[in-house]
C-alpha cells in the first residue's frame, strides 16, 4: 500500500492542531489532520469548556445558598444535575461541531478520524473507525496528542469504578461522598464544584500543602476558603488501598502522618497528575526522542531531534495550558510560513485556576524571586480593602505582586480573589509593556472596578 502524500500531517485536533491545520491549508499546503476522538482536544471536550460551564452552575448554587447577607432570601432551591449536564453537553457540542464544520469547509484539508502510529521517519499509518488502515506521508509532521489522566498504582484501585477528570463529566447525579486524590488544579476545581452541588467532599494531597508550587500564603488562604465551604482537606495524606463494600460504598485506606485510617465514600476521583499520550505513536520508528516520563523532547522552536517533526501542546511537557498549545501553533506557523524567527524562550506563562474565587498567576512568585536572590519588594492587599469586593459581598482572598526594588518593574503577580484572572491580565499587560509599579500606583482607573484597587496594591510599597 503506497502512502498518500501530503505537505503536512497533524496528529491530534487540539488547540494547536486545529488552527495550524486551517492556516497551513489556507497557505496552499495539502494537509491531513488525524484525530482519534473528537475535534477540539481536551480543552473543548473534557477540559476547559465543560468544566467552566459546570463551575458556572456551581457558582449559581453557591450564590443562592449565600444570598441572605445581601438582603435576598432564596428558599428551597435545588440542584438539577441532569439539566447541568445537558447544558454542559450542549455547549461542548456547539464548540466541537462549529470547529469541525470549519475544517471540513477547507479544500486543501483532509480530516481523518482514526488512531495514528508511525511506520517510518515520515510515514504514519492510521487505523480508521471502520477497522481499515491507511498510510500517509509528509515532510512536515506535527504531534499534538496531548495528555491523559495519570492512574497511580494503588492496591484495589482497578477493582473500583473510579472517576477521572473525563468520566466525572458524565455523572447525571450528585455523589453522596466524593473522595479526591490530588490537591492541585483539577482536584480543587472539581472538589469545590461538587461540594456546591451538595456532595460531601474529601481531598487528599500528598504534599505538605495544596497547590504546592504556589507561595505558602496562597496555599494557606485557598485552603481556608475551601474549608469554609465544608470541604475536608487532608495534606501529607495518601490513599494506599481501596475496596468495594457490599453496600455499594468504597472503603479507602488512608495513610497520614505515619498512621493508617479508613474512610468510606461513594465515589473516587483520580486527579494526581497527567501523562503524555505518546505510547501508541510508535515514536521509536522515527527516532523522535522522549524523556523518562514519555514527553517528547522539543527545542526552542518546537522541532524535535528529527528535522521536520514538531511537538505542540501538552505532549512536549512544560506548562500544560490551552493557551500555551495555541501559542505553540502561532510560533511554528509564523516561522515556517512567514519566515519569522520566534522561539518559546522567555514567553509569559499566565494561568488561572477556576476555583471561586479565582487564582490568576503571571511571572515569578515571591518564593522563586528569593530563590534566585533577586532584590524585590512584595506588594500585598487583602480583598477586604477592595471597594468593589466589599460592595459585591465577596472579600475572600488577596492581591499580591512581586516587583524589582531598583527598576520598579513588575516581575510577577498572584491574584486570589473575584475576577482574579482578569485582574492578573491587566498586570500581565503592564509587564509586557514595561510599565513600572509607580506608574500603575497613579494610573487613573474607572471607579469602582476591581482593577482600580491596583492603585492601592502598589500604594502599600510607599511605606
Amino acid at each position: 500500500m503506497k502512502p498518500r502524500q501530503y505537505d503536512a500531517i497533524i496528529i491530534g485536533a487540539g488547540q494547536a492542531g486545529v488552527p495550524l491545520a486551517k492556516k497551513l491549508a489556507l497557505a496552499g499546503k495539502k494537509v491531513a489532520l488525524i484525530e482519534k476522538r473528537w475535534i477540539g482536544g481536551t480543552c473543548v471536550n473534557d477540559g476547559c469548556t465543560p468544566t467552566k460551564a459546570m463551575v458556572a452552575s456551581a457558582r449559581m448554587a453557591y450564590l443562592a445558598a449565600n444570598s441572605a447577607p445581601l438582603g435576598v432570601k432564596i428558599k428551597n432551591f435545588s440542584v438539577n444535575m441532569p439539566a447541568i449536564k445537558k447544558r454542559k453537553d450542549d455547549i461542548v457540542h456547539l464548540f466541537r461541531h462549529a470547529s469541525q464544520r470549519g475544517l471540513e469547509a477547507l479544500k486543501n484539508l483532509t480530516l481523518v478520524f482514526g488512531e495514528a502510529e508511525f511506520t517510518g521517519d515520515k510515514t504514519v499509518s492510521v487505523k480508521l473507525k471502520n477497522g481499515r488502515e491507511k498510510e500517509f506521508s509528509a515532510e512536515l509532521i506535527f504531534i499534538n496528542t496531548g495528555a491523559k489522566t495519570f492512574i497511580p498504582e494503588i492496591e484495589g484501585l482497578a477493582d473500583i469504578d473510579y472517576l477521572t477528570s473525563t468520566t466525572i463529566l458524565d455523572l447525571d447525579h450528585v455523589p453522596e461522598h466524593l473522595l479526591i486524590i490530588g490537591g492541585n488544579y483539577i482536584g480543587l476545581e472539581f472538589g469545590q464544584m461538587f461540594r456546591r452541588f451538595g456532595s460531601k467532599v474529601t481531598i487528599l494531597e500528598k504534599s505538605e500543602r495544596l497547590v504546592s508550587r504556589e507561595d505558602e500564603d496562597i496555599s494557606v488562604e485557598l485552603r481556608k476558603i475551601l474549608e469554609l465551604e465544608g470541604i475536608d482537606i487532608q495534606t501529607e495524606a495518601q490513599a494506599t488501598g481501596f475496596k468495594q463494600t457490599k453496600k455499594g460504598k468504597i472503603a479507602a485506606i488512608i495513610k497520614t502522618a505515619g498512621q493508617e485510617k479508613k474512610l468510606k465514600c461513594t465515589h473516587v476521583l483520580i486527579a494526581a497528575g497527567r501523562v503524555p499520550q505518546t505510547a501508541p505513536l510508535g515514536l521509536n520508528k522515527t527516532g523522535v526522542k522522549v524523556d523518562e516520563k514519555g514527553y517528547i523532547i522539543a527545542g526552542i522552536k518546537l522541532e524535535t531531534n528529527i528535522k521536520g517533526i514538531y511537538a505542540l501542546g501538552d505532549v512536549k511537557g512544560g506548562p500544560a495550558f490551552t493557551h500555551i498549545a495555541y501559542n505553540d501553533y502561532t510560533i511554528v506557523y509564523r516561522n515556517l510560513i512567514e519566515k519569522t524567527n520566534y522561539t518559546i524562550t522567555d514567553r509569559p506563562i499566565p494561568y488561572c485556576m477556576f476555583t471561586d474565587p479565582q487564582l490568576g498567576r503571571i511571572g515569578i512568585s515571591e518564593r522563586e524571586a528569593k530563590a534566585q536572590g533577586l532584590d524585590v519588594k512584595i506588594a500585598r492587599l487583602p480583598m477586604t480593602h477592595v471597594a468593589r469586593a466589599i460592595e459585591t459581598g465577596d472579600t475572600r482572598g488577596f492581591m499580591k505582586a512581586v516587583v524589582d526594588a531598583k527598576t520598579k518593574k513588575i516581575l510577577g503577580a498572584a491574584i486570589l480573589g473575584p475576577e482574579g484572572g482578569e485582574i492578573m491580565s491587566v498586570l500581565q499587560m503592564a509587564m509586557e509593556g514595561g510599565i513600572t509599579y509607580d506608574r500603575i500606583r497613579y494610573c487613573v482607573f474607572a471607579h469602582p472596578l476591581y482593577t482600580e484597587s491596583l492603585n492601592n496594591l502598589f500604594m502599600t510599597l510607599d511605606h
